[in-house]
């Protein structure tokens, strides 16, 4: 597992991680680690505790034989294949040069100038900042807004496509001029291109189209990851996405998967084994400039804690499609398959192969900080029904929705759940137990077989039967078209929704502390003939306003507002918002092919899933993003 620290709930990202992690960062580490060869016996200072993540990151770089710490307590640990000395040892070093391990290092150098002998030479990190003309705050290199970055899976071939689209919302917060910096490599790793692309003011559209790029950039087919890093920004230092990924000249397949996770994880689960007609493709893309050891991504049937390892190498950057049934083979649906990939990449995507059509859909983390919280089961009623994970029920009559929990966290052992369904008025159509399930379950329920009504349904927690919880519930949620046969998926976890008392950080706000209790969420608009929609759903843990009061704010390719409509949906309720039903074809031509819908809302928090769908019964659907 790399040595690394990306992410936890208290703290969020670690700039650190980003700033080691920037592809221009490695780089110049590379270049670094050439000058510290040359400087002879190497020598290195850890004050802020980067050495770790930095040799991590970086395997090429010269080893220290001295490694300096000045926290008394951490003298005489091993690290880096030797043993940590006082820094007031560093009279005595026999180095030919000293790395100060740390950015914005001048006060630290000038600090212990007259402890470091004249003939060592000394070097730090600021060898590896990125140009200063990447930088949103150039007086503070680790400020987290100098990495808002982020990974998209992007392929395109002769009859396939991939579009990222976003919308410029840093503006709110204050952002003036934004530009994107790009880096295209290949499924081998290597840079196709590296381009930058401006950001229009205002609350602009953003697309990025994978055949426009190959196009202008003369590219052949490729698949691979395109790295986006925003510059210029303000407020959010995660770049928010969804990608369509859409067939040409004849193939079917179309699907959406949100942005990815940019803060790698040790585990994630989510990944479907394949049906007897399927096949299930992990991508395996490695974030890093350090290559990926063979053995270091392993496969595990959920809860069997037997995993198998991939006993190839994945070089820096590069893509590799892993069919899941060589390593589990005979594993089929509904079972769950665990990866376990040392930090090694953000959230993966995986692709499904059935009938000539191809869906991308993603994983989610699996919380490694997580434990059971007794304070879930004793929730005053205050909380109402506590943690939700609400999900859409398509129109039984052409689509049938199934749902598969599924653990989220080493720690869980078993999901105490039940299912409450609604329909589009918010009343309760039913509800179904099921059960204290373990965590090697591999229940996937049609919600056809309970009579469900076109609106939505929650996961809760029901403990009933005993069982634990820790508040990060999951599912992945599978909708099959009945007359086509196509099929799309997703997967997200719950929260409190819409209560003015608060736990822990429920219910989350998109900015500022808890409780979070308005909605702004991104609408693309549809392309290719087909439209897109909204399941928007109005969850609630406790009784909250009778009806929401949500304002549909179509906007063009530059940001201008086109029209606003008004919409009502009832508390425990949903709606399926169609922009074309809502404002018109005509409206929609005026707001262009990078236009959206804002989905705004002060007075409570709406969650909803979007997608596209045509008139032969192609799909596509996951989760939106907010901010």
């Amino acid at each position: 597992m790399l040595d690394i620290q990306t992410y936890d709930a208290r703290q969020g990202g670690n700039v650190l991680y980003k700033a080691l992690a920037h592809p221009l960062a490695a780089e110049a580490v590379a270049r670094l680690g050439d000058r510290l060869r040359q400087a002879g016996r190497v020598a290195v200072y850890d004050p802020d505790g980067a050495a770790a993540m930095l040799y991590a990151l970086n395997p090429g770089l010269p080893r220290p034989k001295e490694l300096y710490v000045h926290d008394v307590a951490l003298v005489g640990r091993e690290m880096l294949g030797t043993v940590t000395l006082a820094l007031t040892d560093i009279v005595r070093s026999e180095a030919g040069v000293l790395l100060v391990a740390a950015f914005d290092a001048e006060r630290i150098v000038a600090r212990i100038a007259d402890m470091v002998p004249a003939r060592i030479e000394v070097m730090t990190l600021d060898a590896a900042r990125l140009p200063s003309d990447m930088l949103t705050n150039p007086r503070r290199y680790l400020d987290r807004l100098n990495f808002a970055t982020n990974f998209a899976f992007f392929r395109d071939a002769d009859d396939l496509s991939t579009r990222l689209v976003t919308a410029n919302y840093w503006q709110a917060y204050g952002a003036e001029a934004v530009r994107l910096w790009l880096r295209l490599y290949d499924g081998e790793g290597n840079v196709l291109a590296t381009w930058e692309e401006p950001v229009r003011p205002g609350a602009a559209g953003i697309g990025i189209e994978s055949r426009a790029v190959r196009e202008r950039l003369g590219l052949g087919p490729f698949t691979g990851q395109l790295f986006v890093h925003a510059i210029g920004v303000a407020g959010h230092d995660v770049v928010k996405y969804a990608l369509d990924v859409t067939g040409h000249d004849g193939n079917q397949s179309l699907s959406v998967t949100h942005d990815a996770n940019a803060w790698p994880s040790d585990r994630y689960a989510n990944l479907p084994a394949p049906r007897a007609d399927e096949r299930v493709l992990l991508w395996v893309q490695n974030s890093h400039a350090a290559p990926i050891p063979a053995g270091a991504i392993e496969l595990d049937r959920m809860g069997r804690e037997q995993p198998v390892a991939l006993a190839v190498e994945v070089p820096p950057y590069a893509s590799l499609a892993v069919d899941v049934s060589t390593l589990l083979p005979g594993l089929h649906w509904p079972a769950q398959i665990e990866l376990r990939c040392g930090r090694h990449m953000v959230r993966p995507r995986y692709e499904v192969i059935r009938g000539g059509r191809t869906r991308i859909a993603h994983m989610n983390v699996e919380r490694a900080d997580l434990a059971p919280d007794p304070g879930i089961p004793a929730l005053p009623a205050v909380m109402g029904r506590g943690y939700i994970l609400p999900f859409p029920v398509l129109d039984p009559a052409n689509f049938r929705s199934i749902v598969q929990p599924a653990p989220m966290a080493p720690s869980q052992r078993s999901l105490p759940l039940r299912i409450d369904l609604f329909d589009a008025e918010g009343q309760k159509a039913g509800e179904h137990f099921l059960g204290c399930l373990p965590r090697d379950h591999d229940v996937a329920l049609d919600l056809g077989t309970l009579s469900a009504p076109e609106g939505h349904a929650e996961l809760v927690y029901d403990f009933r039967d005993g069982g634990e919880a820790d508040g990060w519930m999951h599912a992945l949620v599978r909708y099959e078209h009945v007359g086509s046969g196509h099929v799309a998926e997703t997967s997200f976890g719950a929260h409190i929704f819409n209560t003015a008392m608060t736990y822990r950080d429920e219910p989350q706000s998109y900015s500022g502390p808890p409780p979070g209790l308005s909605t702004r969420l991104f609408l693309k608009l549809g392309e290719g003939g087909r439209r897109s929609f909204s399941a928007l759903i109005y969850p609630a843990s406790a009784p909250w306003r009778a009806r929401s009061s949500t304002r549909l704010v179509l906007h063009d390719g530059e940001g201008a507002v086109v029209a606003e409509r008004p919409i009502e949906i009832a508390c425990c309720g949903s709606m399926m918002v169609w922009p074309h039903l809502v404002f018109g074809d005509a409206l929609l031509e005026q707001a262009g092919a990078r236009g959206y819908v804002l989905i705004r809302d002060t007075t409570c928090r709406l969650f909803g899933y979007h997608g596209q769908m045509d008139t032969g019964g192609r799909v596509s659907l996951d989760h939106m993003f907010g901010f």
